[in-house]
């Protein structure tokens, strides 16, 4: 999903779960509004706090991109059916200057 497509669903209220698998260091520093982090290491010891309804639209993302691809994979083995990665990332998100919370 591309960021301004997804930062017009936040705005319309009609967003997908957003999953950042990035550190908590990161995630404070500057986030998407309503994300959820969701580190890898977390996903694989069941710690995270993901959505119960394994059919929820989930959007998958990290600073780059590996961690996400990684993320996109243990959300499958889980039974997430619904996933996307955020084109570009945290890193696209903040150069279109998209809003961040802190």
């Amino acid at each position: 999903m591309e960021p301004r497509e997804l930062a017009e669903k936040i705005a319309s209220k009609q967003a997908p779960a957003v999953i950042d698998v990035r550190t908590g260091f990161e995630f404070r520093a500057g986030r998407i509004p309503g994300a959820i982090n969701a580190p890898i290491w977390k996903i694989m010891l069941g710690l995270a706090a993901l959505p119960p309804d394994k059919h929820t639209e989930l959007v998958v993302l990290c600073e780059l991109g590996p961690r996400a691809m990684m993320a996109k994979v243990l959300l499958g083995i889980l039974g997430y059916r619904n996933i996307a990665l955020l084109t570009g990332h945290m890193a696209a998100w903040r150069r279109a200057g998209l809003p961040q919370e802190k």
